[in-house]
């Protein structure tokens, strides 16, 4: 995966990875099931997603000047 196209699976693949998790967490967020543990194991995976999200969008906007 170090070939452009491999970038671009990858980015593509933690993108949907990272929309569907914030989805989870939106669903079971209004359950009964939720509490703090799954709060902070949701926090722990979106979170360095949401880096990497940002850092695709930085790109490409560089990439666009």
């Amino acid at each position: 995966m170090t070939s452009v196209t491999g970038l671009a699976i990858g980015g593509g693949v933690a993108t949907i990875l990272l929309i569907i998790l914030l989805s989870s967490k939106e669903i079971i967020s209004a359950s009964n099931h939720w509490n703090n543990k799954i709060s902070n194991s949701f926090n722990s995976v979106i979170l360095p997603l949401l880096l990497v999200f940002a850092v695709i969008v930085v790109f490409n906007v560089l990439e666009l000047i």
